[in-house]
């Protein structure tokens, strides 16, 4: 008989949620759902097949959440660095960057991440003679909560001077009198991203450790963007050694496409663990930076509409070849101009159809004729609704005429546009309940966004509709993921809260008791341990 059979009974099980469809019982072998429905026949079919029988007394089961787009690379380096989201003044970010320089004085560069100028009680941006002050010795890269600016030493700095010439560009700051401020954005934050040294023993450890990070909080497949060949080179690894907790949907920076090109590889390239998907392509920055490419001026800096990070010639012309090769298109535009110009080079492609599931990161500034256009493409979108929360200044720097314009979730569903939730983490926590919170409540009345756009908000099924089928199917997975039915890769979580029984407030609150991937038990929280009981039928 079959010993990898595993029966779960006595469930809150959700099948799937847009329809919405519930059971009492679920069966897994063979790394997929054989079964799922009422607990008599799945104890039945599980004891038949001698395979051990969980009692769920009652628990929640759903989907893994499938998050869309992240960056391992970056949430690696993330949980093994400074945590500044909760920093309000230069003056404690220095403190924080003290209490770890003392206790970390063998490292070769100092990382943090997180820290927000429109918190600081001093209402201005950090600068390297602020780092100076605290650590003059060595490499300090302290990245906005954005990912899109930087603050720096002059140790880092100097650590690059063989690209001094690149320092004359915009990307390096500059004060009244063309002083380095050490305040980097754009290209100059991903030069100092690639300048940071670690071993390659030291990554594939650091990186292992993000996937069972995500595996810990119920997500089971991730959509990773902006891969290099070396973290690419270290999945492969952990992929041979059988040590990936959770799969990976992966989109290569656009600087690798002739490679990928050259070896012939088109989309979905790989096995069910990891897979190649297409290319990921910045056409703007971010609103937190004032980069994101807007199609009028910033309300609160006129004299700017940001920036396109590429030119329109040269992005018709990657599209092209990325659509021309088979691979899935991914880019990010923020700014409703920079999403102009995504749609024109889409719209450039002859045989461009729905099937092609080419993509739109983040679309933060939408401008209703645009959500037309996006749907008529065929084109899907990747939400990430903490952006809310976080950007919680958003209406300030745009002004409020345009504030019906910023994360119109609803109105992108209602057009018809396919979306898929994430959390662009670390950006924003990988925390799958905070996104659904965000999702549901888009802040509360103590976000002013929420005077403009509060029709804009989800409900609690169709955010986890999104964030589970709607995810699964911008990554090409729908027949294999998103919904609990017969066939389908057995990836699911348990939880010790009904989501559509929890409150608002409740629901980033959800704790993830357990996640099986591919029938395994990849994750289970000790403290729950005690709420399953599991037993051997044989």
């Amino acid at each position: 008989m079959l010993s990898n059979v595993l029966g779960f009974i006595n469930g809150n099980i959700y099948v799937s949620f847009i329809p919405l469809r519930k059971a009492s019982g679920i069966v897994v072998c063979a790394e997929r759902i054989l079964y799922v429905g009422e607990k008599e026949k799945a104890e039945r079919l599980a004891t038949m097949l001698n395979g051990s029988i969980i009692d769920l007394n009652g628990l929640t089961v759903m989907p893994g959440f499938i998050d869309s787009h992240m960056h391992v690379d970056d949430l690696a380096v993330s949980l093994h660095s400074i945590n500044l989201r909760s920093v309000h003044s230069i003056k404690t970010l220095k403190q924080y960057l003290k209490n770890y320089y003392e206790k970390n004085k063998e490292v070769s560069w100092i990382v943090g991440r997180g820290w927000d100028q429109e918190l600081f009680e001093e209402k201005r941006w950090p600068s390297r003679y602020d780092i100076d002050d605290v650590v003059p010795d060595k490499p300090v890269f302290l990245e906005r909560i954005c990912g899109h600016a930087a603050v720096v030493n002059t140790a880092a700095l100097s650590s690059i001077s063989v690209h001094r010439d690149l320092m004359k560009d915009p990307y390096f700051l500059k004060d009244q009198d063309g002083n380095l401020t050490g305040v980097v954005v754009e290209d100059a934050v991903k030069l100092f991203r690639e300048n940071l040294q670690f071993e390659d023993s030291e990554m594939l450890r650091m990186i292992h450790d993000a996937l069972l990070y995500s595996a810990s909080l119920g997500v089971t497949t991730l959509g990773f963007m902006s891969c290099n060949l070396r973290s690419l080179k270290l999945l492969q690894i952990l992929r041979h050694q059988n040590r990936l907790p959770v799969r990976l949907r992966v989109y290569m920076k656009k600087e690798l496409l002739n490679n990928i090109i050259g070896l012939g590889i088109r989309r979905s390239f790989g096995d069910d663990f990891l897979k190649i998907m297409g290319i990921k392509i910045f056409a703007d920055g971010s609103l937190g930076a004032h980069t994101a490419w807007l199609s009028e001026p910033y309300q609160d800096l006129p004299k700017s509409e940001g920036m396109p990070i590429i030119e329109k010639d040269e992005l018709t012309k990657i599209v092209e070849e990325v659509h021309n090769a088979d691979l899935q298109l991914a880019i990010h535009a923020i700014g409703d101009r920079a999403i102009d110009m995504v749609l024109e080079a889409y719209g450039r492609l002859k045989d461009l159809s729905p099937k092609n599931r080419h993509r739109i990161e983040h679309a933060s500034i939408i401008r209703p004729d645009q959500i037309g256009k996006i749907a008529k493409l065929g084109v899907l979108v990747s939400i990430q609704p903490h952006f809310i929360i976080s950007d919680w200044w958003v209406v300030k720097r745009v002004g409020e005429r345009r504030a019906a314009w910023v994360y119109p979730f609803k109105s992108l569903i209602k057009n018809g546009v396919e979306i898929g939730l994430s959390s662009d983490s670390p950006v924003e926590p990988l925390n799958p309940w905070e996104t659904v919170y965000a999702a549901i409540s888009r802040g509360g009345e103590n976000i002013e966004l929420y005077k403009y756009t509060s029709n804009e908000a989800l409900s609690v099924i169709e955010a986890l509709h999104f964030y589970t089928s709607g995810s699964a199917y911008l990554l090409f997975e729908e027949d294999h993921l998103g919904t609990l039915e017969a066939g389908k890769y057995a990836d699911f979580i348990i939880i010790d809260n009904d989501p559509l029984q929890a409150s608002i407030e409740e629901l980033k609150n959800i704790k993830n008791i357990m996640t099986i991937t591919s029938g395994n038990i990849v994750y289970q929280d000790k403290k729950f341990s005690a709420d399953i009981v599991s037993r051997h039928t044989a």
